[in-house]
């Protein structure tokens, strides 16, 4: 089986999120279906903290394919529905991370994620 470019890249990153950011793989869920206002979508991956909770989404994009306002668009809706405390969106080039602030209702971008505690 031959890897699409978007799942090498999804591949890479749950690889990062268990390697290198230490997270179980029990707490990493990938590809599930998520409803926002009767439309049906599929987050790539989601990584819960022990309560439960979403404490990462990741949005995972081919190689090729340029991150842009667009694809924060696209996960800001997702995250509507799922809350998450961090947002990463990669293309396996370029990665950006943030923070969310639902106080202020804004995000703040960081450098890299957090590291499983």
């Amino acid at each position: 089986m031959v890897l699409q470019p978007e799942e090498w890249v999804r591949q890479h990153c749950i690889h990062y999120l268990i390697s290198v950011k230490k997270y179980p793989k029990s707490l990493i869920n990938v590809e599930k279906l998520l409803k926002i206002n009767d439309l049906k979508k599929r987050y790539d991956i989601v990584v819960y903290n022990t309560k439960g909770e979403v404490e990462i989404m990741v949005e995972c994009k081919a190689p090729q394919i340029t991150i842009d306002q667009s694809t924060f668009d696209q996960i800001a809706r997702y995250n509507l529905v799922l809350n998450a405390n961090y947002l990463m969106v990669t293309n396996g080039i370029n990665h950006y991370y943030c923070q969310m602030d639902y106080e202020q209702g804004s995000y703040n971008f960081l450098k890299d994620l957090p590291s499983y505690c």
